[in-house]
């Protein structure tokens, strides 16, 4: 090492080196370790959900429908009415409006089955032919529907991962503040609801669990693209002229320029953070957040909901800054990630994943 002229030697010792070189050796085989078991734990939760769906997606046999129908078509007639409704409010709440040809894919199919149940009932039991009608519809629709679900869900999925993340991490569904009144689909002692039913409430709910991961996650940019003035990573630190790692990326504008929210949701934090001056943090969940520094003004509120595009403060020149500017962060589990390519890519991603929804009809009712 040289140094005002003077030359120093440092040595390093073969039993130094080997303790490093060990120790590096061991940091690659706990880290590889990690790695494969998180790999065969997504690969184990994987198989375990689907061998779930599909077993409760198992066709009813006619002859359990006959005997539900022998026990009181009253009550049969009651969960058709519960389940319609169902069908109704859970296409028009979660899927919308539907294509004109719904895929095919790999849930069961009721039609042989429904068909058989109807000529049985309409023989041993004329009377409740028309239930049986109506239940061989419903069957049939929300089994279209279901495969439908689980295409949005596959497209979703390859969405998020083409922005490099994984989609068991940012779409899990929270429990933990979730209540209501008790609705039965299914009445009646011992009742319970049909299987089939279940895997299309379980298709929605994934689906939609995707698809609001994917709008949380950063698609809007926050400030005028003008002029990046310091990108992602190393670069010289305006202040002390020595190298150092920049966390975000810098938006150059003039005080008072608008800044929006990049995605959907909730305010965690406003006000003054060391060396970023004032500033504001939004919560997209699942350990996902934005960050947004040395505003001139803040125009947002903890605890509040917003949604992308959403005017949040002003650039300003607060905090350690040379500038007006806007220092724009994007984390995960609190570790910065580079906000470019979530940006570049998310609109040319939703574009994708739109257009694979195909034309759209009206109504969603089946008859």
């Amino acid at each position: 090492m040289r140094s005002n002229g003077n030359v120093r030697f440092i040595r390093v010792s073969s039993r130094l080196q080997l303790r490093i070189a060990g120790g590096i050796a061991a940091a690659v085989f706990i880290w590889a370790g990690m790695i494969g078991w998180m790999v065969i734990s997504q690969a184990v939760a994987g198989y375990n959900q689907v061998s779930l769906l599909e077993r409760e997606a198992a066709v009813a046999t006619a002859e359990s429908r006959v005997a539900q129908y022998r026990s009181g078509l009253g009550a049969v007639a009651d969960d058709l009415a519960k389940r319609q409704d169902f069908i109704e409010k859970s296409v028009q709440g979660m899927v919308g409006p539907l294509p004109s040809a719904l895929p095919s894919g790999s849930v069961s199919d009721s039609a042989d089955e429904a068909a058989k149940t109807v000529r049985k009932t309409s023989m041993l039991l004329p009377e409740a032919t028309g239930l049986a009608q109506t239940e061989a519809r419903q069957l049939m629709f929300i089994e279209a529907v279901t495969r439908y679900a689980d295409a949005r869900s596959a497209r979703a999925m390859t969405a998020i991962r083409k922005l490099g993340l994984n989609p068991a991490l940012v779409a899990t569904s929270d429990r933990s503040a979730m209540g209501g009144p008790l609705i039965p689909l299914a009445t009646g002692s011992g009742a319970t609801i049909d299987p089939r039913f279940a895997r299309f409430g379980a298709s929605l709910e994934r689906m939609n669990a995707l698809e609001q991961a994917l709008v949380r996650i950063p698609n809007t940019l926050p400030a005028s693209l003008d002029t990046i003035s310091s990108g992602f990573g190393y670069r010289v630190d305006p202040f002390t002229g020595g190298g150092a790692f920049h966390a975000g990326l810098d938006f150059r504008g003039p005080i008072g320029a608008p800044i929006r929210a990049a995605a959907a949701g909730t305010i965690s934090f406003t006000g003054v953070k060391q060396g970023y001056g004032n500033c504001v943090e939004i919560s997209h969940g699942n350990g996902l957040l934005t960050r947004y520094a040395h505003m001139s003004r803040i125009e947002a509120r903890i605890g509040q909901g917003i949604g992308p595009g959403h005017v949040i403060g002003s650039i300003g020149n607060s905090g350690r800054s040379t500038g007006p500017h806007l220092h724009f962060e994007v984390r995960i589990a609190d570790r910065p990630v580079d906000p470019r390519p979530f940006l570049e890519a998310m609109p040319h991603v939703f574009q994708e994943t739109r257009a694979g929804s195909g034309p759209v009809r009206s109504g969603s009712r089946p008859n």
